[in-house]
């Protein structure tokens, strides 16, 4: 045989050996011939209000709403229309617009008029933030430092929400049906998404269904013996209480012992 011969008949024998990637396999089933499939899930953006649990809030400012700290205020009360449409938000930068829907979400979880400091008007105030920043970087989704910032502040405010679930847990809940919030908590194993782990993983869970429908295939089976057994058991017990009944022997078998065997073959479904 020539060289080159040789050479073909040992690339068809490793061709055939090496299968899946590269595997050794040697004929061996491989996640193919299961049909187990993996797609990487999609990226959430960070714009995303999935991304931070933020579930939307029903909170709107009309433009012909007063500009915050002057609602109360006795002079605007008697002035003139055209002056009391200068002070209207409509009027003003956008500054006094994000001001004064945060204003409102804070209003929603503050403990009493002056609070400024508690954990839940923190949070409120982080939120607000959010949803700015959230409709900023959809406009301007080139914009990297609004990135940065909308996803430092993101993790913040996960941050307080954690310590206030540990703190006080009615609370927690409180404040996330308030905000119409969903808490995210981090994963117990960190780590990128890899399609080696989760196809393990996939597999791994392949592997128990087989399993665990087997099982119950087998519990059926004994079911359906222990029933034929009872039956069995209560024709030969009224055999015995008969044979010892005509040979004038004590007899060892009593009939409820025989109903008991049939009420148990009766209760197997």
């Amino acid at each position: 045989m020539s060289l080159a011969s040789t050479c073909r008949l040992i690339g068809t024998k490793i061709n055939n050996i090496y299968k899946f990637g590269g595997y050794l396999s040697r004929g061996a089933a491989t996640i193919d011939d299961y049909k187990i499939k993996w797609t990487r899930p999609p990226r959430i953006l960070i714009s995303n209000p999935e991304q931070s649990g933020d579930m939307g809030l029903d909170i709107t400012v009309k433009p012909t709403e007063t500009k915050l700290y002057y609602q109360n205020s006795k002079e605007l009360e008697n002035a003139n229309d055209l002056v009391k449409k200068m002070f209207s938000v409509q009027f003003q930068s956008h500054k006094e617009f994000k001001n004064l829907k945060r204003e409102k979400i804070i209003a929603l979880v503050k403990r009493h008029m002056s609070d400024r400091g508690s954990a839940e008007v923190r949070i409120a105030a982080m939120t607000s933030e959010i949803h700015d920043l959230q409709e900023y970087v959809q406009e301007h989704p080139r914009n990297r430092k609004a990135k940065v910032v909308l996803k430092e502040l993101t993790e913040k405010r996960k941050r307080f929400l954690k310590l206030l679930r540990s703190w006080d847990y009615k609370r927690f809940e409180w404040i996330l049906e308030r905000l119409n919030l969903i808490y995210k908590p981090e994963p117990h194993k960190m780590g990128m998404v890899s399609r080696k782990d989760s196809l393990r993983r996939i597999t791994q869970n392949y592997c128990d269904d087989i399993i665990q429908k087997k099982l119950n295939q087998y519990k059926t089976e004994l079911k359906e013996q222990q029933k034929a057994f009872y039956l069995e058991k209560a024709e030969k017990l009224e055999f015995i209480l008969k044979e010892e009944i005509e040979c004038g022997v004590t007899p060892t078998v009593t009939k409820e012992d025989i109903e008991a065997a049939r009420k148990k073959a009766g209760l197997i479904e």
